[in-house]
């Protein structure tokens, strides 16, 4: 499941989705305007990028964005999906690599391009694409079958959005897109006019000292939610790009809410979002040396949350990772996130083992697993007691041991190595993970929160 597929207006504002990856769907309206802004989409255009200069998130998440004209010639908006792409180059398997210090390293950047061209696929051109730069795809065919996918995803959103408009007329649908973001918006705004007004601040830490501070300004029913005191540029891969924290914002705003309404990109109308240059705005630039993203849409992006659901006093912190796992060598690359415990509120405790926040996959079935990859899952459980102590309690985690059968390269990105996740109002903070290798003659290598070994 870590794909997500969207419907936006005709001016590129997301208004329905798959509730799927929550770190995709805030980020798909950013995306689709700048790349709208970047190529002339005409009828029967489909563009592809996973630029994160452009509303991109990291290289392995490759976005389709298709416009939808009606029947009357029309642009009635766009249908967009995103999805994760176990290999996309880089230098190391499955193209999240723990040492990088650049875009390039994290595999093949894709700038806004057409996939379609007037309805004339452009297979042929992606394949050599995939197949070019320093460090190419190590599973390119792969690559272009999922795309083929996603691109049936996105002919399946245009056949909807034109039938809708068929039958209930081009303005009807417009005005029924603008009306689903108005109720976002005016239920924001109820929210944020029950609160005090005033300052709402909390500060996190990744677990090399980077900063994420965030001040929320309520007045009446707005909101200014200030990034202000975060880290500078990340020298390694947690950048997390504007439209990564815009997705973070959205998420949190509809916990807020607490009304089953549609993600959309109304719940940041009563919102402005000041985010200087630094881990959460980084610049991108034509060159070759753009900062390193990889970690910042997995990570960061966690951290973003549970920053801002502590300003706000609504949970304390859940695994505040993905606990991202990638192993492989030079015929295939896999990837996984592990789950973990969500964090206990005021009259509820925290969920077990279970994916929190940001991320919302499914792990791979051992079996399968077993079946396509050289390795074996040894033990998948609940770890009992990591939660932490409080009136209610947190979640707990999940222990997870693999065995690898041939050799290939490891690598974990991962946080809460250092410390646990915090606790709220007064409760236990949760422990923090670990992660090792065992070696063949018993040997234990302790693996950082990113790291990698060869195995």
């Amino acid at each position: 499941l870590d794909f997500s597929c969207a419907l936006l207006d005709a001016a590129g504002r997301l208004v329905v989705n798959a509730p799927h990856i929550p770190v995709h769907l805030g980020a798909l309206g950013t995306c689709v305007r700048a790349v709208a802004k970047a190529l002339d989409l005409a009828p029967g255009d489909t563009a592809i990028t996973n630029h994160p200069g452009f509303g991109g998130s990291h290289l392995p998440d490759i976005t389709l964005i298709t416009p939808v004209y009606s029947y009357a010639g029309n642009l009635l908006g766009y249908a967009a999906s995103r999805a994760h792409h176990a290999e996309i180059g880089g230098i190391c398997p499955g193209s999240m690599p723990p040492a990088a210090t650049s875009l390039a390293e994290e595999g093949v950047i894709i700038a806004p391009r057409l996939l379609v061209d007037a309805g004339i696929p452009r297979w042929d051109d992606l394949r050599r694409l995939l197949r070019s730069g320093p460090y190419p795809s190590r599973a390119p065919e792969d690559n272009l079958a999922d795309l083929e996918a996603a691109l049936a995803a996105n002919h399946r959103g245009c056949s909807h959005l034109l039938q809708l408009a068929a039958t209930h007329g081009d303005e009807e649908v417009a005005h029924s897109m603008a009306d689903l973001r108005q109720e976002a918006d005016r239920g924001v705004r109820a929210a944020l006019a029950s609160m005090p007004d005033g300052v709402y601040r909390a500060l996190g830490r990744l677990d090399d000292g980077a900063v994420i501070e965030v001040a929320i300004e309520v007045a009446g029913a707005r909101a200014r939610i200030d990034f202000t005191g975060s880290a500078v540029v990340h020298a390694g891969n947690l950048n997390a790009t504007p439209a990564i924290v815009q997705s973070a914002v959205v998420y949190v705003l509809r916990l807020l809410v607490e009304k089953p309404l549609p993600l959309n990109e109304g719940f940041l109308d009563p919102v402005e979002i000041c985010l200087p240059t630094g881990i959460l705005n980084p610049p991108f630039t034509p060159a070759e040396d753009n900062p390193a993203v990889v970690g910042g849409n997995v990570e960061t992006s966690q951290r973003v949350v549970d920053t801002l659901l502590e300003a706000l006093g609504i949970v304390a912190g859940s695994q505040g990772t993905m606990n991202n796992t990638l192993f492989g060598n030079d015929r295939f690359g896999y990837y996984e996130t592990i789950c973990g415990g969500t964090g206990a509120g005021p009259g509820f405790e925290g969920a077990h083992a279970v994916h929190s926040h940001m991320t919302n996959t499914r792990i791979t079935d051992a079996e399968v697993m077993e079946n396509r990859y050289p390795v074996r899952t040894e033990h998948f459980g609940v770890r009992r007691g990591s939660g932490g102590d409080g009136r209610w309690h947190g979640g707990d985690g999940a222990v997870r041991e693999l065995t690898f059968l041939e050799p290939m390269t490891l690598s974990v990105l991962t946080q809460h190595r250092q410390a646990g996740p915090r606790g709220g109002d007064g409760g236990g903070d949760g422990l923090p993970g670990r992660q090792h290798v065992v070696r063949t003659d018993g040997t234990i290598q302790e693996l950082a929160a990113i790291d990698g070994a060869e195995v």
